[in-house]
This record gives structure tokens, C-alpha cells and sequence, in this order.
């Protein structure tokens, strides 16, 4: 089974690929070695810095090696990670950091332009006991050679002790996700659960020492961070961290490094198959890609395999708090696998419940909601059975299908948009009297926001300004694409407001 403990995965990678690359970023090669002595000394200085078992450590960063041994180094003391996205705005990494009480974070000052640091002054971080700019730019933060060189404070044998206090069940990572009520809630997943998903996800790809793994996935998404990072770990494959997703950049790492495994979602794949460029690379090293996190174009399977070479494409289902549960086998027939996203994993229960509610229940179903005892009962209920709010059927085989969705939320690309949160937002503007936000289809992302709005009599108003409105204060993926002004909003004859009548909407 091997170790279910960061420190025990860690010694265990050392042990066994040694020299091996870990992870390869731009000019620099970590082996797998070197990884864990790296985060053996961002333990220490972590340590020496304040941050103590079972405290939480925030990622404000791209995908890039810090990132990587950052995480690892607070596993190791028992801490746990809480990533943030890198397109948040103030008042969101804001509320996730003032929830968690982050004991320290690290952030990649100036990335796309952002001023990540500036975007919280004024906010009561009175937590933190340690900010740490990893590009070394931003006045008040720590550059990541004076963190490091903190370690010196903390003696091995200190950190060794520390290290030996954490188990199996010591919550590794605290993930934060919007759900339906635009509300950040904290979705917790020990150690064990953590491993335990990227070695199912390692087995079901076939992953190995030879591979070449291009993470596209944020890190700061368990897409990246679980089946990317800590599923390349379980393996000694070698990680390239793609810090943001350019099509000719990829294609051009793929000829250049060989890179064998590149999951993604659909909208990657789409991007490269109908790139002008593509036919100028050579992409035959490419072996294994997952397509998930978004529905599919019916021919994109095929497209992955026929026109940018993969060997073999599956698909997989899973949420925040579950992040794998069901996977297609390996050796699946191509055409099952363009229709299912495979049976359920080792460990996990598939069930559907009332109006064909997926359900989950097993191994990787979180352990609750950070300090929600509420939000975690209206989840699983009694019998353990996470209630998702997807829709689904199961055929022969027992592989899933999703068909739609319960809970009111968008998926942007992969990640999710609260509608609340975009609607709150839109109702700051003083010319907005009512809104109502909806997802509609879209061929790239699979789904993209669409605002309805009714503005206030005699304002006078225009849908790029509230756009531009919303631009300013939430992340980009949340910003409707569009803004429709309406003189009313259909409702029910209770008052609620009939989403369905506007996602159907001609526009």
C-alpha cells in the first residue's frame, strides 16, 4: 500500500527514485532527493516562523516548484494546505484567508500583472505570521531565500519529532469551494485520503518513472494539486508546472520535453485540436489524457486520439469533496468511454438517489466542512452518503453518466461559479434593481455566465458597465459574458425567480 503520511511519501520518493527528476521548472531540475530535503527546510522554517501542527498554510501562486515544496513543506508538520486561486480578487482570497486563519502564505507577487498583496491591505490578517513573496518583489513579504534561510532556527531533530506526530488522519489539506450559496465553505481531506486518491488516479493511468507529466491543471485545484502533483509523487513521474495555458507553448513542451501525460479539461483539448499551429509540432510522445471537470463535446474523444495522438483518453467524475469516484477503466472501449465516466474506484459507493442524485460514499468522501458542522450534515447524511447535487444514471456496467445538475452552480472551464456570489456582486451597482444569473452552453468551456438584469427606473445603464463592474471585484471565470437588461425577471407564483425560463432563453 506504502506510506498514507506526507513525511512517509516523501522519505519513500527519496528512497526510491533518488536522482530521478521530480520536477522539472524552466531551468531548474529538483530530484526527487532534493524535493524532500527542500521540504524538509520549509518545514523548519515554517517552524521557525511560528506555524505549528495543525495550523493552515495558504498558496496564493501559480504552478511553479515553490508552490510544490511550500504545500509539502507544511504537510510535513502537520499543517495544512489551503490553496487560493490565482484570478481571486481582494475580497475573496480575503474571506478564504480570514476563515481559515491562515498561519502563514505565500504568494507570487505581480503574476499576470496582479498585485496580490495590495489587494488585501486594509484587511485584518492578524493570523499570519509569515508572508512570503516567492518572487521577492513586494515590500512587507519575506523573499523565498529569507524564508528559507529561517530554517537554520529549527534543528533537524526538532523537525524530525514534529514530523513523526503526523498520521494517516491529520487533516492534510483544506480545500475552499463556493458551492450554492456563494458562501466559502472548507473541504477537508486527511493525509490518507489525500495519497489515497492520487495513487487510484496514478494505477488508472498507468503512470510511471518514464513519464513526463505537464500539469495545466491549477495546483491550487485538487485537479492539479491531487491528480497532478501528489499523483506524479505516488509514481516518480517527472512534473513540468504549466503556470498558465497558452497553446503554443504547450505544444511546444510537449515536443521539446516529450511530455507523455497532459490531463485537462475539455476546453484545452478543443483549443489544441483546432489550433492552426498544431500540424507543426510533433506530439508523439503523448500517451494518456484525462478529459474532466466539464461536459464533453461527443467527438472530442476521438479528436484526442485521432488527431493529437493519444494513446489512451478517459474520463473521471468527482468534486471537491470526493475527488475521485468513478474512473474509466483501463483498456475501456474508446466509444464506452466518450459515453461514461467509468464504474466507481476501489473503496467507493455509487448510488443514484431521489430525481437520480448522484451519490457517493466511501474512502474519499471528505471528512466534513473546516469548522461547518451544519454545511457537513446537510451533505452526508446519516448513513455517510454524500449528497452531491449531480445528476446522473448508471448503466450495466455500473459507469456513470452525468446527465445534469441539482445545485445551482455554473462550471466555468472546470471550475465553479456560484450564481449568488455573481448576483450579490452585480447588486452593489447602484443602477441594478434585480438580477438573476444563469450558465449557458458554450462550446469551449462548456459553460459560461449569463446575467439578467433589471435596472433601477430612470437609471441609466449599459451591459459593458456592469461587466466591467463585476471585472473589478470578483475572478475573471466568474464575469457573465454577457448582461441582458430586462424589465422584469419570470417568476413562479411564489416569487422565485425561473432560471429555467432564462437559460432557455433566445438572446
Amino acid at each position: 500500500m506504502g506510506p498514507l503520511t506526507i513525511p512517509g511519501l516523501l522519505w519513500d520518493c527519496a528512497e526510491r527514485f533518488g536522482d530521478h527528476p521530480a520536477a522539472i521548472d524552466g531551468d531548474l531540475t529538483v530530484s526527487y532527493a532534493e524535493l524532500e530535503q527542500n521540504a524538509h527546510r520549509t518545514a523548519r522554517a515554517l517552524l521557525a516562523s511560528g506555524v505549528v501542527p495543525g495550523d493552515r498554510v495558504a498558496v496564493w501562486c501559480p504552478n511553479r516548484w515553490e508552490f510544490i515544496v511550500a504545500f509539502l513543506g507544511a504537510q510535513c508538520i502537520g499543517a495544512s494546505l489551503v490553496p487560493l486561486n490565482t484570478r481571486y480578487r481582494g475580497d475573496e482570497a480575503r474571506a478564504i484567508l480570514e476563515r481559515s486563519r491562515a498561519s502563514a502564505l505565500f504568494v507570487a507577487n505581480g503574476f499576470l500583472g496582479n498585485d496580490y498583496l495590495g489587494m488585501l491591505d486594509g484587511f485584518d490578517l492578524s493570523s499570519l505570521c509569515a508572508v512570503v513573496d516567492v518572487e521577492g518583489r513586494a515590500e512587507g513579504a519575506l523573499s523565498w531565500e529569507a524564508f528559507q534561510a529561517r530554517a537554520e532556527q529549527t534543528v533537524p531533530d526538532a523537525l524530525a519529532a514534529v514530523m513523526a506526530s503526523v498520521t494517516a488522519d491529520t487533516v492534510c489539506d483544506i480545500l475552499f469551494t463556493s458551492g450554492t450559496t456563494g458562501i466559502p465553505k472548507g473541504v477537508m481531506s486527511s493525509h490518507r485520503q489525500s495519497i489515497g486518491v492520487a495513487r487510484q488516479w496514478a494505477d488508472g493511468a498507468r503512470l510511471t518513472p518514464a513519464d513526463r507529466y505537464a500539469v495545466v491543471n491549477p495546483f491550487f485545484h485538487s485537479f492539479g494539486y491531487k491528480a497532478g502533483v501528489l499523483t506524479s509523487l505516488t509514481a516518480g513521474a517527472t512534473i513540468y508546472p504549466v503556470p498558465t495555458f497558452d497553446p503554443v507553448d504547450v505544444l511546444t513542451r510537449i515536443e521539446r520535453d516529450r511530455i507523455s501525460v497532459l490531463p485537462g479539461p475539455p476546453t484545452v483539448f478543443v483549443t489544441l485540436v483546432n489550433h492552426p499551429a498544431r500540424a507543426e509540432f510533433d506530439l508523439t510522445s503523448l500517451r494518456f489524457a484525462t478529459a474532466g471537470s466539464t461536459a464533453v463535446v461527443p467527438t472530442l474523444f476521438q479528436d484526442m486520439r485521432e488527431i493529437l495522438g493519444f494513446d489512451t483518453v478517459s474520463q473521471a467524475y468527482g468534486l471537491t469533496e470526493c475527488v475521485l469516484a468513478t474512473m474509466s477503466r483501463p483498456d475501456e472501449d474508446p466509444a464506452h468511454v466518450a459515453e461514461t465516466t467509468g464504474p466507481a474506484v476501489p473503496g467507493l459507493e455509487v448510488r443514484l438517489g431521489s430525481e437520480d442524485e448522484i451519490l457517493l460514499r466511501g474512502a474519499h468522501v471528505m471528512l466534513g466542512y473546516f469548522e461547518d458542522p451544519e454545511a457537513t450534515a446537510r451533505a452526508i447524511d446519516p448513513d455517510g452518503w454524500l449528497h452531491t447535487g449531480d445528476v446522473g444514471r448508471l448503466d450495466e456496467h455500473g459507469c456513470l453518466t452525468i446527465t445534469d445538475r441539482l445545485k445551482d452552480v455554473v462550471i466555468v472551464g472546470g471550475f465553479n461559479v456560484s450564481p449568488v456570489e455573481v448576483e450579490n456582486t452585480l447588486a452593489r451597482h447602484p443602477a441594478v434593481a434585480e438580477c438573476a444569473v444563469v450558465g449557458v452552453p458554450d462550446e469551449r468551456l462548456g459553460s459560461v455566465v449569463r446575467a439578467f438584469v433589471v435596472p433601477r427606473t430612470d437609471a441609466e445603464v449599459d451591459p459593458d458597465t456592469l461587466i466591467a463592474f463585476v471585472r473589478e471585484r470578483i475572478a475573471n471565470f466568474k464575469v457573465p459574458r454577457e448582461v441582458v437588461l430586462v424589465t422584469e425577471l419570470p417568476r413562479n407564483a411564489s416569487g422565485k425567480v425561473l432560471k429555467a425560463e432564462l437559460r432557455a432563453a433566445v438572446v
